[in-house]
C-alpha cells in the first residue's frame, strides 16, 4: 500500500510556488467547487469521505462542518490550526514548508462550503520561517485571483490571514486558539457553547488542522466515495506520520491507513528498523499525550492480531492494552531507553505548558513532575509509584480542556506497563545515581 494524496508532488522542484503547483493540477478543486458545486454538496462529499480530523482527536471533519450555524446573521470563520506543538509531531510543518498551496486550496474550498469569507492560519510561534512561506503563498493566491473579491467571477470573496501564536502549547486547543486570536490570554473556554455556534468574535467558527484541510482538494476533485477506497474500514484515506526516536530513518511518511505497525517500524520503505540493530522496547504512537505501549502490545492487539496503523486497531483494548493514533507523532524507544526518565521529561513539558486555569492540571502536573524528579534522581520513596497513579487519576477527566488528560495518560500508562522500572528506581538508588541512564536497562532486566 503506497498511495499518496498529500505528498504525491512533494519532490517536484519548485512545488512551493504557485506556478509549479498550478501546473501540477493545483487549484482545479477551487474551480470545480466554485463553478459547479453548491456549498452543501462539498460538505456532503467530505462527510461521505469519512475524513477524520488529523490534529489528534479524530472527529469526522464533515460532521464538524455540518454543525456550523448558518441561520444566525453573523459572519462565519474558518481557522486552520497550525499550532503544531505536540512533542514528537512535525508533519504539519513539513506540509506548510514544502507545499503550502495545498493547504490554501483546501481552505478556499472549505470556506466556500461553510459560507465563510475570512479564514485564518494560526501558526505556532516557533515556526517563524514557515510564516514567511505561508505569507508568500497567500500573496501569490491573491495575485492569481484565487483570493480576494469576486474569485473566478463567482462573486465569492475570501480573505486569508496568517497569524503567529506566541509559542503556547495550550493554544493548540481550539477554544484557547480562538481566545488568542482575539488578542486575549490563551485559556480554553468552557463548552458548550461550541465554536460552531459561538466561536471567533462570538460568531460560528470551524477549526481544522493543517493536514485535514490539505485533504479537501483531493476530495472535491475525486469525490468522497473514491477517498473511502483508500485506507481500511472507517479509517479512510492516508495519514501523515512524524516518525522519530531510535529508528534508522526518522522523517515524515504518508501511509495508507491499514499498514501494520510492524511493517511501519521495520520496513525500509518507512522507519527502516531500530537503530544500531537494537531491540524495540516501546512506542508512543500518536504524540506524547497518548499512552505508551511496550513491544508486545504495540505489535499485537489484545486479541493477538497484528496491530494496524488505524484509529480502531491502535485503540483496541482501550487504555489497558491500547493507545491512540492521535496526531501521528510516532516515537520509538529501543531497549536502552529509560522509561522513568522519558516520562519525567514529558511531565516537565506538560507542567510548563499548563495554562493554570484548572487546579487539577495546574497543581497535578507540577506534583507529578516533582515526584518523577525524585525517582529519576535516586531519591524516590516506595509510596511514590502509587502516588503518581493516584494523581493522574485525579487529573484525568477533571479539566476544561484535554491538557490534563494529556499529562495524566503518559504517566499512568508508563507505570501500568513498566512498573518494574519505577520500582527499580526506588529500590536501587545507588545505581540510579551513579550509572548513565543509557545503561540502566541492563541492570533493570
Amino acid at each position: 500500500m503506497d498511495r499518496k494524496i498529500l505528498l504525491e508532488n512533494i519532490d517536484i522542484p519548485g512545488i512551493q510556488s504557485f506556478e509549479t503547483f498550478r501546473s501540477c493540477g493545483g487549484y482545479l478543486a477551487v474551480e470545480k467547487a466554485l463553478k459547479t458545486m453548491a456549498p452543501d454538496e462539498i460538505t456532503e462529499e467530505v462527510k461521505k469521505s469519512g475524513l477524520k480530523g488529523r490534529g489528534g482527536a479524530g472527529f469526522p471533519a464533515g460532521m464538524k462542518w455540518s454543525f456550523i450555524d448558518k441561520k444566525v446573521d453573523k459572519p462565519r470563520y474558518l481557522i486552520c490550526n497550525a499550532d503544531e506543538s505536540e512533542p514528537g509531531t512535525f508533519k504539519d510543518r513539513y506540509l506548510m514548508e514544502k507545499i503550502p498551496h495545498l493547504l490554501i486550496e483546501g481552505m478556499i474550498c472549505a470556506c466556500y462550503a461553510l459560507g465563510a469569507n475570512t479564514g485564518y492560519i494560526y501558526v505556532r510561534g516557533e515556526y517563524k520561517y514557515i510564516i514567511g512561506i505561508l505569507n508568500k503563498a497567500v500573496r501569490e493566491a491573491y495575485e492569481a485571483g484565487f483570493l480576494g473579491e469576486n474569485i473566478l467571477g463567482t462573486k465569492f470573496k475570501l480573505d486569508i490571514v496568517v497569524h503567529s501564536g506566541a509559542g503556547a502549547y495550550i493554544c493548540g486547543e481550539e477554544t484557547a486558539l480562538i481566545e488568542s486570536l482575539e488578542g486575549k490570554r490563551g485559556n480554553p473556554r468552557i463548552k458548550p457553547p461550541f465554536p460552531a455556534l459561538v466561536g471567533l468574535y462570538g460568531s460560528p467558527t470551524v477549526v481544522n488542522n493543517v493536514e485535514t484541510l490539505a485533504n479537501i482538494g483531493y476530495i472535491v476533485n475525486n469525490g468522497g466515495e473514491k477517498y473511502t477506497q483508500i485506507g481500511l474500514g472507517r479509517s479512510t484515506g492516508t495519514k501523515l506520520i512524524s516518525a522519530c526516536g531510535n529508528i534508522n530513518k526518522p522523517g515524515v511518511y504518508e501511509i495508507e491507513l491499514g499498514v501494520s505497525v510492524r511493517d511501519f517500524i521495520y520496513s525500509d520503505q518507512y522507519c527502516g528498523g531500530i537503530k544500531n540493530n537494537k531491540e524495540l522496547k516501546a512506542v508512543i504512537a500518536g504524540g506524547s499525550s497518548v499512552p505508551i505501549l511496550p513491544k508486545d502490545l504495540i505489535l499485537k492487539t489484545a486479541s493477538g492480531e497484528d496491530r494496524l496503523m488505524t484509529y480502531e486497531s491502535l485503540s483496541d483494548g482501550g487504555f489497558v492494552s491500547g493507545t491512540m493514533l492521535g496526531s501521528g507523532g510516532f516515537i520509538v524507544y529501543d531497549e536502552d531507553a529509560c522509561i522513568v526518565r522519558n516520562t519525567w521529561n514529558l511531565t516537565r513539558f506538560y507542567h510548563h505548558e499548563s495554562c493554570g486555569q484548572c487546579s487539577p492540571c495546574r497543581e497535578g502536573t507540577g506534583w507529578m513532575e516533582n515526584v518523577l524528579h525524585r525517582l529519576e534522581n535516586g531519591e524516590g520513596r516506595s509510596k511514590d509509584i502509587d502516588l503518581l497513579v493516584s494523581i493522574a487519576a485525579k487529573i484525568e477527566g477533571k479539566t476544561i480542556c484535554p491538557l490534563g488528560d494529556a499529562s495524566a495518560w503518559p504517566v499512568a500508562s508508563a507505570i501500568r506497563h513498566f512498573r518494574h522500572e519505577f520500582e527499580f528506581h526506588v529500590q536501587h538508588p545507588e545505581i540510579v545515581k551513579n550509572v548513565n541512564h543509557g545503561s540502566l536497562a541492563k541492570y533493570v532486566g
